[in-house]
């Protein structure tokens, strides 16, 4: 008998078990057969290794794996005043990007958050609120995109929704969890430079700028 494992037989940091058996009841796709799937990393998120069948073009099966990193879904909102053509956007370090080349790791960003167990539209009012300290009314949702389908499942939902200057009322993020979210309110035509710039090199943030180009202040 084998050992027992966190995620696997046995509750891992977090408490949770039955991990390892995320994908396997799969049946959407003819040409894929599940074969494994081993938690190689129990953090916070998860990391997996599955094993799988795959039935190419040429009708030949051939065994595959792929390492799959799960951190939830998530949701994002452009905040955006009609009347001032602003955006209200967030500054803050992240370092991942600081360590892959970004000069100081202070990305702008639109406010975002992992779903944590709530609703897309729940979940984006209540990082709204955090981040930058506005209380969202309507809301538009826009589409739900795969934003690093090689390895990462998370799918984001996006949005969009107006905001005065008078909603400002707070902010800065979550301070026992070690964020300082600076709001920042940018003119959308520099917006669009700053995108041309690289000064706003976030995937999420960029594909909410030009859907303003394309539907708010064309």
């Amino acid at each position: 008998m084998s050992d027992p494992r966190p995620g696997h037989d046995v509750p891992d940091s977090r408490g949770r078990t039955g991990l390892h058996r995320t994908g396997m009841d799969l049946a959407g796709n003819p040409d894929v057969r599940m074969r494994e799937v081993e938690v190689t990393s129990d953090g916070w998120h998860v990391l997996r290794r599955t094993t799988f069948d795959y039935r190419g073009r040429s009708g030949e099966w051939t065994t595959q794996s792929r390492e799959t990193y799960d951190r939830g879904n998530g949701a994002t909102v452009l905040l955006y005043d009609p009347v001032g053509r602003t955006l209200l956007l967030s500054r803050q370090f992240r370092f991942p990007v600081y360590v892959n080349g970004h000069p100081d790791g202070m990305l702008i960003e639109s406010a975002a958050g992992l779903l944590d167990g709530d609703g897309p539209e729940e979940a984006i009012r209540r990082e709204a609120a955090e981040e930058l300290g506005v209380t969202i009314g309507g809301l538009t949702h826009l589409f739900d995109l795969y934003m690093s389908p090689g390895s990462v499942t998370e799918r984001v939902h996006f949005y969009a929704a107006p905001y005065t200057p008078a909603d400002i009322t707070g902010g800065g993020g979550l301070e026992d969890e070690g964020e300082e979210i600076e709001p920042v309110v940018v003119p959308y035509d520099e917006a669009l430079t700053m995108v041309a710039d690289g000064r706003i090199a976030d995937g999420k943030t960029v594909i909410l700028v030009q859907w303003a180009a394309l539907n708010l202040f064309g």
